[in-house]
């Protein structure tokens, strides 16, 4: 099956670490990635601009409405994603938990509904 794992966390938080913690932090993205790779459980991912480059679009009474920045007010906020095939959601949880961003905010785990 496969599942979406939906990287949250405060971007205060990411844009406050200096280059030495942010190059940390992608090295241990890298290592997730080399690690998931052999097990070949990731079929897609790719970090996400801020907020502030986001646009919420919505259509009502036929009308297309854009606006600036994410629909939701939260504290955290959509900063990636992988795309994961595993045989279960206790394996799905597993890979979730080995995300280097799950310390700092949280994954969460969606099953993908196939079309």
């Amino acid at each position: 099956m496969r599942y979406l794992l939906m990287i949250c966390a405060d971007e205060n938080w990411v844009g406050s670490m200096t280059p030495e913690e942010g190059s940390a932090m992608l090295a241990e993205y890298g290592t997730f990635m080399e690690e998931m790779g052999k097990r070949g459980v990731v079929q897609g991912g790719e970090r996400l601009r801020p907020t502030s480059d986001a646009t919420t679009v919505t259509v009502r009474n036929g009308e297309i409405l854009a606006s600036d920045g994410p629909f939701a007010e939260t504290k955290e906020q959509m900063g990636g994603y992988y795309v994961v095939e595993c045989k279960d959601l206790d394996e799905a949880i597993e890979v979730a938990s080995k995300i280097p961003g799950a310390r700092h905010g949280s994954i969460e785990v969606r099953p993908i509904w196939e079309m």
